[in-house]
């Protein structure tokens, strides 16, 4: 098939994820949903008051973003590259239908809106570094590697660290005060 030699392969691995997401909050999860969570009106009040602590919230970030993105590099000098890409796909498409499909059931439009701003501005430099590593993990040996590419992965994951870190708490902060 010739989906499989273009770049539209990631979405094939990444889309059914997203559908077992959402699957599982829907049906599987729906009674643990109803619960309070992170988009309970408490946990987002409690945000708004909140300041975020730059040097504490920079080593978070470091667990959460980088640990599993030179996971990934690792992974990608190895004979498991392939597979490990399509694992990140599909968990990735999972866990992001679980997220949309949470917000959507607590608060509606408001809690899709709520995701978007979550993830913006810093997935506009994450989802590009991931796409060249996971290209390149999936072409090996048609795609070699070269220093062009590591410079680029290391620029869009260090600026997409900092707009996490300094401009999104400003923005999630500004939707919740007017949501």
């Amino acid at each position: 098939m010739r989906i499989f030699r273009t770049r539209k392969q990631l979405l094939v691995f990444f889309m059914p994820g997203f559908l077992l997401g959402i699957i599982y909050v829907n049906f599987i999860a729906k009674q643990y949903m109803a619960e309070p969570g992170i988009f309970s009106e408490y946990f987002l009040e409690q945000f708004r008051s909140a300041t975020v602590e730059a040097r504490e919230y920079i080593w978070y970030l470091l667990k959460i973003r980088a640990v599993p993105f030179l996971v990934l590099v690792g992974l990608s000098f190895t004979k498991v590259r392939k597979a490990a890409s399509v694992l990140f796909l599909v968990w990735t498409g999972i866990a992001f239908g679980i997220l949309i499909s949470a917000a959507v059931l607590n608060l509606g439009l408001k809690g899709s809106l709520l995701c978007v701003v979550g993830l913006f501005p810093q997935f506009l430099f994450y989802i590009p570094a991931y796409l060249v590593l996971l290209w390149h993990c999936y072409m090996v040996p048609q795609s070699g590697w070269n220093r062009q590419k590591t410079i680029f992965m290391s620029l869009m994951m260090a600026v997409g660290i900092m707009l996490e870190l300094y401009v999104n708490p400003v923005l999630v902060k500004a939707f919740l005060s007017v949501m």
